[in-house]
């Protein structure tokens, strides 16, 4: 049995379908496993990593487990995986552990990862670079009048797709390597400026990237994160104009096929664009 954490977000759905294809029986960690919408042949339990009392039924015969990475709340869930026996961890990190300066960010999952590693249970870590999925963020934008306004439009990421997190994560799982890392990103270095005008191109639909004012996407950034996270991520976008993000071969090595571009996670998503 594996266990799926944070089943109903970007990562964790695409990674039940992985798991269910590859035919594993999995559990699936939710709030409310009625609202979930995860297929049928899904075991979803209700649970929280928060709610330490929840953790040990949903860990009741689990012996691999996807952790998500709920920052200053995984002790509980170690514990309670130690005494129940789960053989291997494999947690969602990030790739902001490597930066000389990781920031508000990368001590959150540098914390993360220490946990799991004080840990008895081996384990893997995944460390993605930025979702696309993060830029489902503009899809308002576009639906009403075509135009994503940011800031550091210039500024050159290596966006990966979720599906291809998934896939990592899912390997990881099935071919367990203790000890082991996966950093990962996508195919392309793309400013959002050509993030932008690939949507455009990928949908037919007008797209356009008009640069506002950095306290202006700080803003908006501070409605979902606390303030120093938005400064690590404007920060990091900031120094991408000058020092764009690389690509890594990790997801083609792993799966034995490309990345995923950015284009294909565009047509993917194209009802969040065009409404």
């Amino acid at each position: 049995m594996i266990l799926v954490t944070g089943a109903t977000g970007n990562v964790g759905r695409n990674l039940v379908r992985e798991l269910l294809d590859a035919g594993e029986k999995v559990r699936a960690v939710t709030r409310n496993p009625a609202a979930s919408g995860l297929p049928d042949d899904v075991e979803a339990v209700p649970g929280d990593l928060t709610r330490p009392e929840t953790l040990p039924a949903a860990l009741r015969g689990v012996d691999r487990a996807f952790l998500f990475p709920v920052h200053g709340a995984l002790d509980a869930f170690l514990a309670a995986a130690e005494n129940e026996g789960t053989r291997h961890i494999v947690l969602l990190s990030s790739d902001s552990v490597t930066f000389a300066r990781p920031g508000w960010i990368g001590e959150q999952h540098l914390a993360c990862e220490q946990a799991v590693a004080d840990s008895a249970i081996p384990w893997t870590f995944v460390r993605p670079t930025v979702f696309m999925a993060n830029d489902l963020a503009w899809a308002h934008g576009i639906r009403h009048g075509g135009t994503v306004r940011g800031v550091y439009g210039s500024g050159a990421m290596a966006p990966v797709d979720e599906r291809d997190i998934a896939a990592i994560a899912a390997h990881a799982l099935l071919t367990p390597h203790p000890g082991t890392t996966y950093e990962l990103t996508g195919p392309h270095t793309l400013s959002q400026i050509d993030r932008v005008r690939i949507i455009g191109e990928t949908l037919g639909v007008l797209a356009r990237f008009e640069e506002t004012s950095r306290d202006d996407v700080r803003g908006r950034l501070l409605d979902r994160l606390p303030p120093p996270a938005a400064d690590f991520l404007l920060d990091q976008l900031a120094a991408s104009r000058t020092e764009p993000v690389p690509t890594l071969p990790t997801v083609e090595q792993v799966t034995q096929r490309p990345a995923r571009t950015y284009a294909e996670w565009v047509a993917h998503h194209a009802a969040a664009f065009v409404g």
